[in-house]
């Protein structure tokens, strides 16, 4: 039952003219269960209806039609408060948890739709570090969220394996490159090149020059240009897949900017067309000054096609391919600008979907305050970090378990957990200044908090000897669920559901993560204040039940934002 929809469509009855929707969207939660467990505001209905708050939540009292779920209402300072009958409400969540599983908290809203994904897109020959971290768990947190939700999701790494930066590599490799150095080195030594042609450049511009015929050579289908720039892409993907491997990241597509090399010629076409194009000075471009932008620029004067070509030619084969309700494209804050005008772009083409097109921005990484830059090389690299927090989370293990099975596996999920987690635990537009030690900080509102909350659960179902198969929602007394710390739990639990959508809605998984440490404490309080191995069997069965109810929904939870949820730390 979903309580909020169920109390707006009983008091829309008796709010004439107020739409359902309009009191579901007011209706809190108070933070004092003596406040009651849901409330409805009446400060903005005042106006509306013409009367004081106080008499409006005085009118639905006297008019509030009584229910088996409710124990009583109430209305006191301008608030309408229902209190709900305890025993109920901890029998339908505990039983709908327990019988629904891992399915728990999933709904299909989004069926028989799409909705493209697009994220992580770290640049070839660049080393994987801190930066495109964001950009990965957020967006692989949103796939997740939104297949839970019944969507079909299509992850896309829109890999940066094409532009003047190849032409640069090139150049590099045939300065000061080494075959034998790069295939022993990898990643590390093109960006050792990489960062060498930009020390280099600054006191040879002409170097520049070099790079950007490299580059138009490669674009013109040179052989040897195309020979080098693929094996930087292979040596480049070895890299990277080590570490979608670690954060447990997949795609569905690698589809880069070079795929789209032979799909941009069609898109100009119809641009020129559609009478969109304009020549500035040898080049191309789209002028969007009556939406107070700067031009999109879409050909170079060398001819060289830019990062507003690709991504049109990109949005228009997906559309055609995926047919989304919805694409999201997950990137730092300070490409605002470039998605604005490409998606106008999109718009004056005559797309209707353009509208479908969403940005979803995020804070920026800097390293104690200075600019991550792979041209000076100031980058924290993503692999040292984790495998930092996989090995203090070993040492953790050895102190205080040493006897514990799959030392190594445990370690890198909650090592490389606490690193997700740190970073999902914000919300997303924040800007973040790079810490180790905030990094591997496992006290407090954390991942492995999260995580040993579950263990923890875990923990005491097995010391009950409780088979989870064989414990029956139907046989729960839950009349021994109706203290305050099991109503707690039973609160949170309930607000699972609801926390995913506004997740999805809003395109932010910190709201799952700040529910789940919600859960974890709340769970938490229960253990301490309940004992649950007690002799009373009715007793022992329903705080049983719960707890099993926490580890399903702290499990749930804990992979729709990319995490795993080890029984045993």
């Amino acid at each position: 039952m979903n309580y909020k929809l169920w109390l707006a469509e009983q008091l829309a009855t008796q709010l004439e003219g107020v739409e359902m929707d309009a009191i579901a969207e007011l209706i809190e939660y108070p933070p004092n269960p003596q406040m009651g467990d849901l409330s409805l505001p009446c400060f903005k209905l005042s106006k509306q209806l013409r009367k004081a708050p106080q008499a409006i939540a005085e009118e639905l009292k006297s008019k509030f039609q009584g229910h088996s779920a409710i124990e009583r209402v109430d209305a006191v300072s301008g608030y309408f408060n229902v209190y709900l009958n305890p025993a109920q409400f901890a029998s339908d969540i505990v039983t709908e948890v327990l019988t629904k599983g891992d399915r728990y908290g999933s709904q299909t809203i989004g069926q028989g739709r799409s909705v493209v994904i697009d994220f992580s897109s770290p640049n070839i020959a660049k080393t994987f570090h801190i930066g495109h971290l964001r950009s990965t768990v957020i967006g692989n947190a949103l796939y997740k969220i939104f297949e839970f939700l019944g969507y079909k999701s299509v992850g896309v790494n829109h890999l940066g394996d094409w532009g003047t930066q190849f032409g640069k590599l090139i150049v590099a490799y045939k300065l000061w490159g080494n075959k034998d150095a790069i295939e022993a080195e990898g990643i590390d030594e093109l960006q050792r090149i990489y960062v060498k042609f930009h020390d280099e450049s600054d006191v040879k511009p002409e170097l520049e020059d070099e790079a950007r015929a490299w580059f138009v050579k490669l674009e013109q289908g040179d052989a040897e240009a195309h020979e080098l720039w693929r094996w930087f892409v292979d040596i480049s993907l070895k890299e990277f897949h080590k570490m979608y491997d670690l954060l447990n990241v997949k795609f569905d597509s690698y589809a880069g900017e070079s795929f789209y090399n032979d799909k941009m010629a069609a898109v100009l076409d119809e641009l020129k067309a559609k009478q969109m194009l304009e020549e500035d000075q040898g080049a191309l471009l789209v002028r969007l000054d009556d939406y107070n932008m700067p031009p999109a620029l879409m050909v170079k004067k060398d001819g060289g096609t830019l990062y507003h070509t690709r991504d049109v030619t990109a949005a228009i084969y997906r559309k055609n391919t995926y047919d989304f309700e919805k694409a999201v494209y997950v990137t730092d804050a300070g490409q605002s600008l470039h998605f604005n005008q490409w998606f106008k772009v999109i718009e004056l083409m005559g797309y209707d979907w353009a509208k479908q097109l969403q940005h979803v921005p995020f804070g920026k990484v800097s390293l104690e305050g200075a600019k991550l830059s792979t041209r000076k090389g100031n980058v924290i690299h993503l692999e040292e970090l984790l495998g930092k927090a996989i090995e203090k989370t070993r040492e953790i293990i050895e102190e205080k378990n040493p006897n514990m099975e799959n030392k190594d596996e445990v370690a890198r999920q909650v090592g490389v957990g606490a690193i997700i987690f740190n970073d999902l635990s914000n919300n997303r537009i924040k800007d973040i200044v790079f810490s180790w030690e905030e990094a591997l900080n496992f006290e407090g509102e954390t991942g492995p908090y999260v995580q040993y909350t579950h263990a923890r659960a875990c923990s005491v179902l097995r010391k009950a000897g409780v088979d989870h198969a064989a414990l029956d929602a139907a046989a729960v007394k839950a009349e021994h669920l109706t203290n305050p710390e099991a109503q707690g739990v039973v609160r949170e639990l309930y607000l699972f559901k609801e926390r995913v959508e506004q997740a999805m809605h809003k395109l932010e998984p910190s709201i799952v993560s700040r529910y789940l440490v919600d859960l974890a404490q709340s769970f938490n309080r229960f253990y301490h204040e309940c004992p649950i191995l007690v002799d009373d069997e009715a007793v022992r069965g329903a705080r049983l039940a719960l707890v099993r109810s926490v580890t399903i929904t702290l499990k749930n939870g804990l992979a729709l934002i990319g995490l795993d949820a080890p029984e045993k730390i």
